[in-house]
């Protein structure tokens, strides 16, 4: 079994961190091609997205108030105030609840789409191709390598873990 994480290093919150932000950076670079007010409403969305996350979450989870792999437990205390930490592991994830974080991706990529339809740039198009491989590949290597190999919420019971991994049973602990 490996080791898990009282309070996860800086290295991991960083590295954790390039990937969502690099997406909403890109994600923002497609959207201007409608007009800048599309891209800080997409930026607004993200950041309200991740308050969200936090609000009903984070504030639930083993790492409110300390060094989670994305950062957040921390922030999250500053925000919001201490949940029911029983309630992380009880709850039950499903696909309408991730659909919020599922359009920080898909919006930036179905607008690419149209503003390449109008006006084809090959930059757009890497642009478009970079989003994919960050919310797939680069954010599915960084769950199972950096955030969820080494989490102690994951190992008390968390909601994203058994939506995904389907070798996760309901009784390891």
């Amino acid at each position: 079994m490996e080791g898990r994480y009282d309070n996860y290093p800086a290295w991991i919150i960083l590295v954790c961190n390039l990937v969502p932000v690099s997406t909403y950076i890109i994600g923002a670079l497609i959207l201007a091609g409608f007009s800048p007010w599309v891209s800080v409403a997409y930026l607004l969305f993200c950041l309200w997205q991740e308050a969200r996350v936090m609000r009903k979450s984070c504030v639930n989870c083993f790492y409110y108030g300390k060094n989670c792999g994305t950062g957040k437990g921390r922030l999250c205390a500053l925000l919001f105030k201490r949940g029911d930490p029983q309630a992380f592991a009880s709850k039950e994830a499903n696909w309408k609840e991730l659909l919020p974080d599922l359009l920080i991706s898909l919006i930036p990529l179905l607008g690419g789409i149209i503003l390449s339809i109008l006006d084809f740039t090959w930059l757009r198009l890497i642009l478009m191709a970079t989003l994919v491989a960050l919310a797939s590949a680069a954010t599915g290597a960084i769950r199972s390598n950096l955030l969820c190999k080494y989490c102690e919420q994951g190992r008390l019971g968390c909601p994203a873990l058994k939506l995904f991994d389907k070798t996760t049973k309901e009784t390891s602990v």
